[in-house]
């Protein structure tokens, strides 16, 4: 009998009508799994280290005028400034950098290569959160006496195509930076304590030496404890750093940002909202041809509908008759699925190797997130196919009733 049902089938089917709906599906899952398994590959490109795809970030100072220089006016924000921005529409979150109010000298050496240096210097800290190195080692520990700091990438960039090459010493991988411990001198009220510093990473975000959060407020509670931490900058994570408002009130309160950090965000904002938009359309595509596919079985039971009729009266479930189109549906639908993941993993390949060329970080990923979704998908499509071609004999099933 199942011939029967197959024969039935076939003597209405539209092979155009079926083809259309398998090229339209397959164009359209093929654009939303690319740009599912393009956006994983790429994203720790972005988001490891510094990146301005990780997080939308700005940093704010106030303007340092020529009479503000000489009337010793301060360029400090105060707490109800910080409420104030955290209170505006555009800001997620709001961190503070804070000084060091006590003195720091450091020495670094490496006998080996012949490498001493030693220097007055600074330190900084903000928030975890608002930090773009791997925080593993990210922890100050007293009675250890050792301080992780991070440090500018430019500084050793610096270092290698700069100093190095003026005083013919070797150049010095992140690698190795790592291995340099550095002999930290810290004064004030009264004392003087010595620490190692190891360095435990490199930003491109924060241009500044950092040492954690922990670390800086217990030093300055400990070596300045008569004097509170102003913060001259704040690192603020905005939601769309295209919005108009961002300029319109830095303008008006007189706040500089720091380098390219707003263009960087608003490049990010058009790159996001073109992947949005891409992917939408690959949703589109794959919504009509659901469409196409939907009607032509319909279609199909439409001029079946007697036949179909004649079968349920002579004791046929339901079932049984809609066997044969959730077939056909689910068997378009995993070769759709089937061949969307072969041309994803074929274009993958072309892709990851312009990326290794550029970008001699990136490492790939698995095609994991591609058929995942696939599947979620196929899944989808065709519980929903199965539900309405049931409610569509059903509906035959009841008119003859």
């Amino acid at each position: 009998m199942n011939r029967l049902f197959w024969k039935l089938l076939r003597q209405h089917i539209s092979i155009g009508q079926l083809s259309g709906f398998f090229l339209a599906n397959l164009f359209g899952m093929l654009i939303v799994l690319l740009s599912v398994q393009f956006y994983r590959d790429v994203l720790p490109v972005f988001t490891q280290g510094d990146s301005f795809m990780k997080k939308d970030y700005i940093i704010a100072t106030k303007k340092i005028s020529t009479l503000g220089s000489f009337t010793g006016q301060s360029n400090t924000f105060s707490k109800e400034e910080i409420k104030e921005l955290e209170a505006q529409p555009f800001t997620r979150s709001v961190g503070s950098f804070t000084p060091t109010l006590f003195h720091v000298s450091a020495g670094l050496g490496m006998q080996q290569a012949g490498i001493r240096l030693s220097t007055d210097m600074f330190f900084e800290s903000v928030p975890d959160p608002f930090i773009d190195v791997n925080l593993d080692k990210w922890h100050f520990d007293e009675e250890a006496r050792t301080i992780p700091i991070i440090i500018p990438r430019n500084y050793l960039n610096l270092y290698n195509f700069g100093f190095s090459q003026s005083r013919n010493l070797p150049k010095l991988s992140e690698g190795v930076m790592g291995l340099i411990q550095m002999n930290i001198a810290i004064r004030g009220n009264g004392r003087t304590e010595q620490y190692k510093g190891n360095i435990v990473g490199f930003s491109n975000r924060l241009n500044t030496i950092l040492v954690p959060q922990s670390f800086m407020e217990w030093a300055n509670r400990t070596f300045a404890p008569e004097r509170e931490a102003h913060p001259s900058r704040l690192i603020v994570e905005v939601k769309n750093p295209a919005d108009t408002a961002i300029t319109d009130y830095f303008q008006r309160k007189n706040y500089e940002t720091e380098g390219d950090n707003l263009d960087a965000g608003k490049t990010t904002y058009f790159l996001r909202l073109v992947t949005g938009i891409v992917s939408g359309v690959g949703l589109f595509i794959s919504i009509l041809s659901f469409y196409i596919l939907m009607l032509s079985i319909f279609l199909l039971l439409q001029k079946n509908t007697v036949k179909l009729e004649n079968l349920l009266l002579t004791g046929y479930t339901p079932a049984q008759v809609a066997m044969p189109y959730w077939v056909l549906t689910v068997g378009l639908n995993l070769l759709v699925l089937l061949f969307s993941v072969g041309g994803v993993a074929w274009l993958r390949n072309c892709y990851t190797e312009v990326l290794q060329t550029l970008l001699h970080r990136f490492e790939t990923n698995t095609l994991l997130p591609c058929i995942l979704t696939g599947v979620a998908l196929f899944f989808a499509v065709s519980t929903l196919d199965i539900f309405l071609i049931r409610r569509k004999v059903l509906s035959i099933w009841g008119g003859d009733k």
